[in-house]
Order: structure tokens, then sequence, then C-alpha cells
């Protein structure tokens, strides 16, 4: 096999046995990778209604073709397993350098079964793996156990690993690679603290073989020109300020979600913007493997009470931790990232999360003294935001009820409406009333509310490739579903979204990957054809949604916050507007194949290959 290294390496915790599998060429060529061979497997191995934190739930790390490659931003790897936040299922996507080493390694895939009777670790270096035991790190937190870890193998082995957050059962625990690099969403880093997984380590020596080495260096040259001369001069804008830029995008279109998601504008916005993350904190723009963007920020809040040094925040948790907590003080939200990411936890839903809890203690909903902070917990509270932050992940106080999640919480005072979330899993960073096709995505993403699952803020803020009315609903369900599926090929190639900023073509007003194909077959020699590879990413949602249906989701789950769907925008430019939801869902359904519940068609998994 070209591209693909042909071998998933299986990991059985309970017995503490390791084989090697081969990987099927079909299955490869049908579901790409990564995203689309996690699912494949999850699909095939795993009960859709177990307990996410059972033995009986794997756990599977899974690169794509790409991976590894010359090939811009082809850097990234998926966790997919059940998720414990939502009972849905997770596709945790992070870049790095952990998952090029994987490849070069040698291994497609990595897919963890049952619980090991004390904490281990995986050591590969090469072709060569063990468990070890890993009890002398259980408990530290990512940074130190990540040099530990490479003192115990190699200096310059890489790692992904869980911090006390996923050992102490934080429902949104995070698995953090490279120290600062996080497979962030729906709780893969609870699932590994749950199988007494603490790492994996990986010293690859060897290189993806291609099937056309020169065809695809010359394709390689020709896309990393192409992203030099977007954006009027390369990815200045993203190199310069990084994802945090995007806060004037959405402040502008009025979706900067604010006070938990109560407003659409934040009044301090430009203090947490992009723009004053480079000109206080930024130390240096750091890229991953293959990237010629660098939009990571690698920053230092030099003194006063939140000194620290790390990487980010990115934007989604500027919006959390500072437009939806009220918090204008840059230096806290950095710090709140900065734990997080030492703790292991999504940024995202512990924003939301404290966000959520702001808003009923203003109303009254929760007492003062089960926060415990001796004050009243109102939003704008900077050091709120840190001291609840470090509390969750050490699951004590009232960081006991915050580590389940904002639904969870507002449930048990009575008042799930508060929660921002479709799936039980947090917004990202856009408000749906005034991005119409954004309220679509969040309500049917396989994973809950995520903007990485097809992000219309490409279309709908940012124009790429084509800017379209945000307030209107018009077209919608056909470019979220065509922006779904290309995100699964973007996901199984190994690759970021961010190649998404060039190599796009719109024929015939639909969204098609022609770079990530022309790539594909230089690396593979599988001469995809375009319908090939947008039928991949369909099978790839569609077996998602399978087994979504399998674990009790349909319908009924593709909604959204009652806020969302009756409460109108009190100002900015989408003043009055509510997310029309089930006026697109229902032409997103007769799109997809699938009945009015929501359920794919025997017709549809027929011609997918599913049935």
């Amino acid at each position: 096999m070209k591209g693909w290294c042909g071998k998933i390496l299986l990991v059985d915790l309970t017995g503490g046995e390791l084989e090697t599998l081969p990987l099927d060429p079909k299955l490869a060529r049908d579901y790409i990778g990564g995203r689309g061979l996690g699912i494949k497997l999850l699909l095939d191995r795993v009960d859709p209604l177990v307990d996410p934190l059972s033995p009986e739930n794997e756990l599977i790390m899974a690169t794509g073709p790409l991976t590894g490659t010359t090939a811009p931003t082809g850097a990234r790897y998926m966790i997919m397993t059940k998720s414990p936040l939502t009972g849905a299922i997770t596709c945790s996507n992070s870049g790095g350098h952990f998952p090029s080493e994987l490849k070069k390694a040698g291994w497609d895939a990595i897919l963890f079964t049952g619980r090991a009777t004390k904490p281990v670790y995986l050591w590969i270096e090469d072709q060569k793996t063990e468990l070890r035991d890993a009890s002398h790190i259980w408990g530290m937190e990512v940074p130190q156990a990540d040099e530990v870890l490479k003192k115990e193998t190699l200096l310059k082995a890489r790692t992904t690993l869980i911090g006390p957050a996923g050992e102490n059962g934080v429902l949104f625990a995070s698995v953090m690679n490279d120290k600062h690099r996080a497979a962030g969403r729906s709780g893969v880093g609870a699932v590994m603290g749950s199988k007494n997984l603490k790492a994996v380590v990986v010293k690859g020596s060897g290189k993806v073989d291609l099937a056309d080495p020169e065809g695809f260096k010359e394709l390689a040259k020709g896309f990393v020109k192409g992203f030099k001369e977007s954006f009027a001069g390369g990815p200045v804008p993203l190199r310069k300020w990084g994802t945090p830029i995007t806060a004037v995008g959405t402040q502008n279109v009025g979706v900067f979600p604010t006070r938990n998601f109560q407003f659409g504008q934040f009044e301090k916005w430009d203090s947490v913007g992009g723009e004053a993350l480079t000109d206080t904190y930024l130390t240096q723009a750091k890229a991953c493997h293959a990237c010629p963007i660098a939009c990571g920020r690698g920053t230092k809040v030099p003194d006063g009470p939140y000194a620290g040094e790390g990487e980010g925040p990115e934007y989604e948790t500027i919006y959390a931790f500072g437009s939806d907590c009220g918090v204008d003080d840059l230096a806290a939200v950095t710090k709140a990232n900065y734990i997080c990411n030492e703790m292991g936890m999504d940024t995202i839903t512990m924003g939301a999360t404290i966000a959520c809890a702001m808003e009923m203690s203003e109303k009254g909903l929760i007492p003062a003294e089960d926060v415990g902070l001796n004050r009243e917990l109102k939003f704008g509270d900077a050091p709120a935001i840190v001291e609840l932050t470090r509390l969750t992940g050490e699951r004590k106080g009232f960081g006991r009820l915050l580590g389940l999640g904002s639904l969870r919480l507002a449930t048990h005072y009575g008042h799930p409406e508060f929660a921002m979330v479709a799936k039980g899993q947090e917004f990202a960073g856009y408000d749906p009333r005034g991005e119409q096709g954004m309220g679509l995505a969040y309500a049917t993403s396989p994973i809950g509310a995520s903007h990485m699952r097809g992000d219309p803020a490409y279309i709908e803020i940012l124009g790429v490739p084509k800017l379209v009315d945000p307030l209107s609903i018009k077209g919608k369900p056909q470019l979220i579903k065509d922006w779904q599926d290309v995100f699964c090929v973007i996901d199984a190639a190994g690759v970021c979204v961010f190649f998404s900023v060039r190599n796009f073509v719109l024929p015939d007003e639909t969204i098609k990957p022609e770079g990530i194909k022309d790539l594909l077959n230089a690396a593979t020699g599988l001469d995809y054809s375009m319908d090939e590879v947008c039928r991949a990413g369909e099978r790839i949602f569609n077996a998602e949604r399978v087994f979504l249906n399998r674990a009790g989701f349909k319908r009924a789950q593709d909604t959204l916050p009652p806020r969302m769907l009756s409460e109108p925008v009190p100002e900015g430019p989408a003043k009055g507007m509510v997310c029309r939801l089930e006026e697109m869902l229902t032409e997103f359904y007769t799109l997809r194949g699938w009945t009015q519940d929501g359920v794919p068609s025997p017709e549809k998994l027929g011609q997918l290959g599913l049935a």
C-alpha cells in the first residue's frame, strides 16, 4: 500500500497484549483514513449503547494517508470513541507533531480495548511496541509528564497524554499532544483515563511511502505557493494574529457570543481579540508539521497574578472565557487557557460551562455558597474563571459540578434551558441566530455542537470559497450537507481544515475538495475520481449517523436550546433574529436521503455500501 502504512496496532489493556492487524485495502480506499477509519472500526466493534467509561468502550487514534507527508497542513490525527459528555460519538482532532511521528513509525491507527489494572503508557519505537508502568506519572500535569516520558524513552520522541482532568473523570477532558495541542472535544481524555492509559509515546524513523513522490512534491510546492499568495500576501493574518483574529469578523457580523449567548456583540471585544494578544503576550507563531501558516500562539504573561507561559489562547478559548463570561482581562483568559492545557481540558466546554453558571447565579438559581468563592458569581469576574478552571480539573468543590458540563450543571439546578448546547455539547464561538447555517451544522453535527464538523463560518463570515448571507436560510441545507461531507474528507485524509482556505472549487455551486483529491492520488496511486472522494465523505458522515441512530439519536436530538429558537438577538446586525432550524432541517434530511426522523434510508445505505 502507498500512502498508508497498512497496519493497525491493537492494544488489549485488560490482558496487556499487543497485536498487529492488517489494514484492509478496500476499507482504506472507501474510508480513506483518520475519521473514516475511526468510525468504521467503531461501528464494527463497539455497541452504540455501551457505557462510555466502561472497559467495553474502545478508543481509536487514527492518521490519514496525507498525515506525515509534505502536504501543507498534513499533520492531523483523529481520536474516536463514544463520548461520556454526550453519549454520541467523538471524532476529536489534533495536529502538532505527534500524528506525523506515529505515521513515520509505521502505523495507521492504534485501537485500545479494555482497561488496565494499573496506570500504563504505550511506548512505540517504529515496530517495537510495549506497555509500561505509568504509576509514577499518574497525577502529573501534562508538561511534567511529557518531560518524564521523554527522559525514560527518547528525548526526541513525541507524546500524547492526559492530565489530571482525564484521570479525575472530567467529562470534557482532552488528550494533549506535544504539551499544548489538544484533541479537545467530547471527553476523549476521560475515556483514556477510564482505561488507566496515561500516554502514548512515539519515535518513528521512517517516512511515508508515496506512489508518485515527484508528482506529490510538485503538488505540495504548488499548494504552498498558493497559500503564500492567499489573503493578499500569504497566510499573514493567521501567522500574525492567529485564530483570535476571528473575533473581528464575529463581532462585526453580530455573532460573537456574549454573556452566555444573551448577546451577539461584546463591548470590550478588542481587549481580547487577535490584535490585543499579538501586541501583549505573543512570543512566537508556532507551526504544526508541514504547515505554511503557523497559526499557533506561543505566549507569555510575564508578571502579575496570571503569570505563565505556554500556547494559546485560540479564538474559541477567547470566546468561551472572554466574551461568553463577560471577561475583558486577556491575562486571565490566557491563564485559564494554560490551566486547561496543563490539566487536559476542553477550553470551549470549560469556559461555556462557567458562563452558564454565571448567568444562573445572577438570576438567583445557584446559591453563592454552592460556588464557594466567598462572593456572588457574576459575569465579568476574571479571577473566577481562573479559580473555577483549576477546581474543575481537580474535581474539587464546585468544580465537581462544572466538570460534568453545562447541561448537567443546569439540569442539576432545574433549568437545562440555560445550557447552550446541542446533543449535550457546548456551542463554539458563533451565535446561530445570526449565522443560520451554523445553527443547522450545530444541530446535525455527529458529536454535538461543533464548528469543526463542517464549518459554515468559512462561507457565512470569511467568504471561503464564496460569501453567502449569514442571515438567510436559502440554500443553506445543501451548503451544510456539502461542507459536512468535505470536512469528513479533510479529517480522513489527515490535513487541517485550514487547507480549505485554498484548493477547493465550486463547480455548479457545489463544494469540491479538488486539492485533496489530487494529493490523495499522488500519495496512494489509486486514481480517485472526484465523485469517489465526495462519496467517501458522504459515506463517513452516514456511518456516523448510523452509530448515532443506534445510540438513540434521531430528529428530536437534532435541536438547539430555546434561546436560539425563540429569543431574538437583542441588538447588533442580527437584531431580531432567531435560528430558523426547523425550516432547514426538513430539506436537509431530504437532501441527505434520510427519513424525516433523521434516519438514513435503506436506499441511501445501499448506495454507500453501508447496508
